[in-house]
């Protein structure tokens, strides 16, 4: 009853907003027009809105004008001095806090939040959320698993004392609807404070089994829960003793564990779990297709497009993409070729790059992720994640562009048939000759693995730099190597490098060395390299770092103008026991 009376008044709540949603659906160039003139108004006698004239704009063309585009390191300046207690420099309200985040492949970044900023984040979650429980209406009698991000060591506030990261990861709703969030939470907020990761995932475990009418799972990346869920068997015993308060519960647990399948167990543990909503866009597609296989009982929803920084869509029940979030930021798009679109001149079928400016005071911020546009719903895009843009893996001049091997891998992988939980490519330094790799795992054969390697290092030569390499021999041909387990071991290496356990998404491209040794590491029955014709075995005998640049042979002849990243440090994955304890996968 407690959970159809807060559900309920949660639904009440976010009603108005999704009324509003629906109608500005049908006149987006106005909504995003009014969202442009109330911001400009808002910042323009702030430090950045006098130095771009913002009190004279009186056009997109001429905020294009006055406003270059800019990534993270264009605002660092201004940020750095907001953080050392400066105000009024980028927004004319007060920052609340800085978000931390490291992006899919950078160094550490404070993003700004103020309320308008929050509350551009609350418009995107109200609308998503009253249309769920409106088209799933049985949600509304149960609890439902938000996954909370645990805590991290750190300093809680810069040095002008402004507090570093939310409190709790509901504070995104807000509001008294924060509480009603609360309330329904199968696993409550506090253990977000457990220190222990095994203790961490335990306790969420242990939370979730108590909860035989579970409703909703709500996660960022798929293989967070499915790795949840696997430890299962492992620790079912310990489980049930600590379930003896519920003996009922107890019992399910170890009749559960009696099934011959993963997906009969979850069924019988979870029999009104109704909805999974998690990545499935990308490279999470194959992920989030595994997941939904380990709990047919329940319906699966790709997640829109949200980051630190922006709510840029949200799933529409029933609908192909998501729905831009036309009501939280102004918003443009970066095609190929040309100019910056607005969200109500997109093409369909066509990609572009995302350009935000939001309430947080982040101006034509390139968050560098592509959208692919999948239809209409009224005057609304449907869009879809397709991969990073800008996102380069470039050791001798090849170029390797992430969204394109993203493309090259989803195209082949579905003409084969191939279903992988993880697949990556990223270049081996080690000897006799780099090249890239296929990790990959999958359940289909060598053989069609190879097959699968052979074709994607065919269309990776459409690229002319990476073409030029392979002819000059500074890389080998493509090969694959079987990693089981793949998913869990690289979203542990990316939280013991220290980036944050909810940045962490699955690319389809790493620019950084040393997988191979790190996935050797973790094998518990010596992994396999697999080139495309023969086999090489290699053996580990350390853990090693990933990420080292590797040293210039000026024997070999390298590709003119190389790109000017040959010369940055590389970031490094230190894999050593006494780093912060594993994090594991993704966790909200």
């Amino acid at each position: 009853m407690i959970y159809t009376l807060a559900n309920s008044l949660w639904l009440a709540g976010c009603l108005p907003e999704s009324a509003r949603f629906h109608r500005a659906s049908r006149r987006v160039a106005d909504e995003q027009a009014a969202i442009l003139r109330r911001l400009l108004a808002a910042n323009a006698e702030t430090e950045f809105g006098r130095g771009h004239g913002f009190s004279s704009i009186r056009s997109v063309a001429e905020y294009r004008e006055r406003v270059p585009l800019r990534d993270y390191d264009g605002y660092r300046e201004w940020i750095d001095r907001i953080a050392a207690g400066s105000s009024n420099i980028l927004t004319s309200e007060r920052v609340r806090l800085f978000e931390p985040t490291s992006g899919s492949a950078g160094a550490s970044k404070w993003i700004p939040y103020t309320v308008s900023l929050q509350r551009e984040f609350q418009r995107g979650i109200r609308a998503w959320i009253a249309d769920l429980f409106l088209r799933y209406p049985d949600l509304l009698s149960g609890p439902a698993y938000w996954s909370i991000s645990p805590v991290t060591a750190g300093s809680s506030t810069t040095a002008g004392g402004i507090p570093i990261g939310f409190e709790d990861d509901t504070s995104y709703v807000g509001g008294w609807q924060q509480r009603l969030t609360q309330a329904v939470m199968a696993v409550p907020s506090h253990v977000r404070f457990i220190p222990d990761m095994e203790a961490f995932r335990y306790a969420t475990l242990l939370s979730l089994i108590r909860c035989r009418n579970l409703k909703l799972v709500s996660v960022w990346n798929p293989t967070f829960f499915s790795l949840l869920v696997d430890r299962l068997p492992e620790w079912g015993d310990r489980l049930a003793r600590d379930l003896m308060a519920d003996a009922r519960r107890a019992q399910d647990l170890r009749e559960a564990l009696r099934a011959s399948t993963p997906a009969e167990r979850h069924a019988r543990l979870w029999p009104e779990l109704r909805l999974i909503s998690c990545w499935s866009d990308a490279n999470a597609a194959g992920p989030a297709a595994g997941l939904a296989a380990l709990f047919p009982q329940s319906r699966m929803q790709g997640k829109g497009l949200i980051s630190t920084e922006a709510f840029v869509s949200l799933p529409l029940a029933g609908r192909e993409g998501a729905a831009l979030a036309m009501r939280s930021h102004f918003l443009e798009f970066l095609p190929a070729n040309g100019n910056p679109q607005l969200a109500h001149e997109l093409d369909c079928g066509q990609q572009y790059s995302v350009v935000v400016t939001t309430g947080g005071g982040l101006y034509r911020y390139q968050l560098h992720d592509l959208v692919e546009v999948s239809g209409y719903i009224q005057g609304c895009p449907m869009v879809r994640f397709a991969g990073r843009q800008g996102y380069v893996s470039d050791w001798f001049g090849e170029k390797l562009n992430e969204a394109h091997v993203s493309g090259v891998m989803r195209d082949v992988f579905g003409v084969l048939g191939i279903s992988p939980s993880f697949a990556m490519l990223a270049c081996d330094m080690d000897p006799p000759s780099p090249g890239y790799v296929l990790y990959i795992d999958a359940s289909e054969p060598n053989e069609v693995l190879d097959r699968a390697a052979a074709q994607i290092e065919i269309r990776l030569q459409d690229n002319f730099h990476y073409k030029y390499a392979r002819e000059l021999g500074q890389l080998a041909p493509l090969r694959t190597f079987r990693a089981e387990g793949a998913a869990g071991a690289y979203l542990a290496a990316g939280v013991r490098m220290g980036r944050q356990a909810g940045d962490i998404k699955m690319l389809a491209l790493d620019r950084n060395d040393g997988w191979s040794r790190m996935f050797l590491s973790r094998a518990s029955n010596g992994a396999v390299l697999r080139p495309r014709k023969g086999r090489a075995r290699i053996r580990c005998k350390a853990l090693l770092d990933i990420g080292r640049k590797p040293p210039i042979d000026k024997s070999v002849k390298r590709i003119e103008n190389p790109s000017p990243h040959h010369g940055a440090p590389r970031q490094r994955l230190l894999l050593l026991e006494q780093r912060l304890p594993l994090f594991g996968p993704i966790l909200q």
